[in-house]
Formats: C-alpha cells, sequence, structure tokens
C-alpha cells in the first residue's frame, strides 16, 4: 500500500499576486520514497543570492525557510534522505529543483524534451541546481493514451503506478505526474496552471503572468484546455492538483493509495 504524503517545500511572494506554496507530493512505500518536484532546497537557503541570483529572487518571489525544503519535510515525518531513492520532475524551473542536492543519490526521472532544453543553457533554468551531476532518467514519447492524453510510464516501485503526461507550453518539456490510486488517479499538473481558478476562468488575471512565464503560449493553452476536460469530464477518476495554489494544499497532508 502507498501513501501520499502532500508536502510545502517552499513559498513564493509576489506584490500584487496571491502567496503561492512549492506543493510537493512524497511516495511512500516498502521500496522507499519517491519525491514529485524538489522545491527550494537548502543550499538555496545558506547561499540564496549565490545560487540564485538577487533579479530571480526578486522577480520570483522566492522565501527562505529551512522548514519549508523538502528534506526538513521529510525528516519531520520520520524519514532520512537516503529514503528517498526517486525524484520525478513537473520541469526544471529553480523552484521545483533546488532540492535535488539534498537527495544526491535519488534517481531524477525527467521528460527528455526537458533535459535537453535545461542543458542547451536557456536562460530560465539555474545552472547551479545541477552542479552536484543528478542520476538523470529521461522519458521519451510513449505510445500508451491516459484519458486522450499520452503517457511516459515510469519505474519507480512495482506497487505504484506513476506516469509523465506531456503538459508542453509553460516549458518545452512540462509533463504532469500522474500517480494511480486504486480505481482513481491524483494528477499533479505541475505550473500547467497557477491557480486552480484557471481550470473554469478564461480571463483570471493570473493568465497574463502564465503566459509571459510560457515558452510556447499556444502550447500551454493547449495543455490548459485539455487539463479543463479532465477537470469537467472526469472528476469521477481524476483528482487534481497544482503545484502553487495554497488552497489546494490539504490541510491534514496523507492520503492513501
Amino acid at each position: 500500500m502507498t501513501k501520499i504524503h502532500h508536502i510545502n517545500c517552499g513559498t513564493l511572494i509576489v506584490q500584487g499576486y496571491p502567496t503561492v506554496v512549492c506543493h510537493c507530493l512524497l511516495l511512500e512505500s516498502k521500496q522507499g520514497l519517491v519525491l514529485v518536484d524538489a522545491g527550494i532546497g537548502l543550499l538555496d537557503v545558506q547561499n540564496p543570492v549565490e545560487r540564485l541570483g538577487q533579479e530571480l529572487i526578486d522577480m520570483a518571489g522566492f522565501q527562505f525557510n529551512e522548514s519549508d525544503t523538502a528534506v526538513r519535510r521529510i525528516e519531520a515525518l520520520g524519514f532520512s534522505v537516503d529514503d528517498v531513492r526517486h525524484i520525478v520532475l513537473t520541469h526544471c524551473d529553480p523552484d521545483h529543483t533546488g532540492g535535488l542536492a539534498d537527495f544526491p543519490n535519488a534517481q531524477v526521472h525527467v521528460a527528455q524534451e526537458e533535459l535537453q532544453h535545461m542543458q542547451s543553457g536557456h536562460w530560465r533554468y539555474v545552472t547551479s541546481h545541477f552542479e552536484h551531476g543528478p542520476n538523470w532518467q529521461t522519458y521519451s514519447r510513449g505510445e500508451r493514451d491516459w484519458f486522450g492524453l499520452q503517457a511516459r510510464p515510469i519505474n519507480v516501485d512495482p506497487a505504484a503506478e506513476v506516469l509523465l503526461i506531456p503538459l508542453f507550453g509553460h516549458t518545452i518539456g512540462h509533463c504532469g505526474v500522474a500517480i494511480r490510486q486504486n480505481s482513481r488517479w491524483l494528477l499533479h499538473a505541475g505550473d500547467a496552471y497557477y491557480l486552480r481558478a484557471e481550470l473554469t476562468d478564461d480571463n483570471h488575471p493570473v493568465s497574463s503572468f502564465a503566459a509571459q512565464r510560457a515558452d510556447d503560449d499556444d502550447l500551454r493553452q493547449s495543455s490548459l484546455k485539455e487539463l479543463r476536460r479532465l477537470f469537467t469530464s472526469h472528476t469521477d477518476e481524476i483528482e487534481m492538483i497544482g503545484y502553487h495554489d495554497i488552497n489546494e494544499l490539504p490541510q491534514f497532508p496523507v492520503a492513501t493509495a
């Protein structure tokens, strides 16, 4: 039986926008732990300007609290760094990758398109987050269909069915992460939407910010359209969360799969 913990691994405050979180998932099983996205890391907290640069800190509104790092959240649950065997990334933006260096022995799973985009030297990625040499495992286009979307199975645990779901646009290789929960699925949509209101509001004010941050806004809008379809037509089968909406972080963060 796999447990899914919802943990906050960072806080971002930008003037004029709601406070947002870094909503990561921790899958617990007999095979060890699987972390979905890595949030803000210990090294970011200890050396923020050196790691991220003042311009990015000010733009994104990074807050640096050691208790809000994945490693401290995981320790508070009674686990250790070595228990984390795998990290699945929705994409490689710095508010998702700061914690990678805190788990140097974990295998890091990501879409092939995303890793290539990051390694191309694109401006949006922070190279200091990858200097420790992550153990990358990449996934290219798959043939499996998941509710009308392409799916790329990830082998992290025989007892857990985990899929990368391409939701391109925010970045070139951005993916959601789908986790089977008995007869239902939990879909972590990453940054395919910033706030849950975008699933129902075509003119939400955050949409302009999302468009500015997108590598390909046409693809971003197409991915958001697919999420709206799932949200409308498959609510009995899919629970959906994003990375940043503070209202989606459960008050009592443990679910059983």
